[in-house]
């Protein structure tokens, strides 16, 4: 009689705590190494808002990142008045001043363009992923406190692209060769914050921070939510519900 077939485990195994052990210092590493790429076209500018706006963004790691957490949410990279202004993931200014309950300060880049100014806690236009995206976990859990007692939300790329005309450029628009040494620091940087975090669900907050999340993890149960970006003509159709919906699918309705 054959011998039962074992179903191979593809996950990776997860990587030992940094010897630091905390969030601030995977994220402090990260804006370090980010610094130092260099990008051309389509890229002409370069935000690296955890290095300007550093204050708020390390208050935010301290505050509500100690693990373990059950669900860790991923997005992309940046939105240039959103985490661009404010260091924090999706961090449309009304949000993390009042759900939040962030501040400090914050800085600019050396090189901006001048239709994308960093304004910090200033900046009046506000970030429509942000608004849906925090706007619906306040919905849920009102104090961020309860939300932050079992989840986090960090981006994968902590920097933001634009092109000449002052347009954001996505991380996968950017060029080959760039992309990948970018891509090698983020994963590292992610393997690190997941090894802290130990979540034991993670969601991929659009579709490219669902493949990157699975490629380094190499786990087959990432959970992909829609992107709530108002360029998504999906998140235009009511996101909050088809977030909620998708997040309910996998067993996690608490968060939203």
């Amino acid at each position: 009689m054959d011998a039962p077939t074992r179903r191979t485990d593809t996950r990776r195994k997860p990587p030992a705590v940094p010897a630091d052990g905390d969030l601030v210092s995977v994220m402090d590493r990260l804006k370090s190494r980010v610094k130092r790429l260099r990008f051309g076209e389509p890229v002409a500018y370069v935000y690296n808002p955890l290095d300007y706006a550093w204050p708020v963004a390390r208050a935010y790691f301290e505050r509500y990142g100690c693990g373990p957490k059950e669900v860790l949410f991923i997005g992309m990279n940046p939105g240039p008045f959103g985490m661009g202004q404010t260091g924090i993931p999706f961090g449309e200014v009304a949000s993390v001043r009042d759900y939040l309950k962030l501040s400090g300060e914050i800085a600019s880049p050396r090189r901006v363009h001048a239709k994308r100014p960093v304004l910090g806690f200033e900046c009046t236009r506000s970030e429509v992923s942000g608004q849906r995206l925090w706007g619906a976990f306040a919905k849920r859990h009102p104090a961020a406190d309860d939300f932050f007692a079992r989840a986090f939300v960090l981006n994968y790329c902590p920097l933001l692209f634009l092109g000449e005309t002052g347009a954001n450029v996505t991380p996968d628009k950017v060029a080959k060769e760039e992309r990948q040494k970018l891509e090698a620091i983020c994963d590292e940087a992610l393997l690190e914050a997941i090894a802290v975090l130990q979540p034991k669900h993670i969601v991929g907050v659009g579709n490219y921070a669902a493949k990157r999340a699975a490629l380094v993890t190499g786990r087959d149960d990432i959970i992909t939510l829609p992107h709530p970006s108002p360029a998504s003509p999906t998140a235009n159709k009511g996101w909050e519900k088809i977030a909620r919906a998708a997040l309910a699918k996998a067993g996690l309705s608490d968060y939203l």
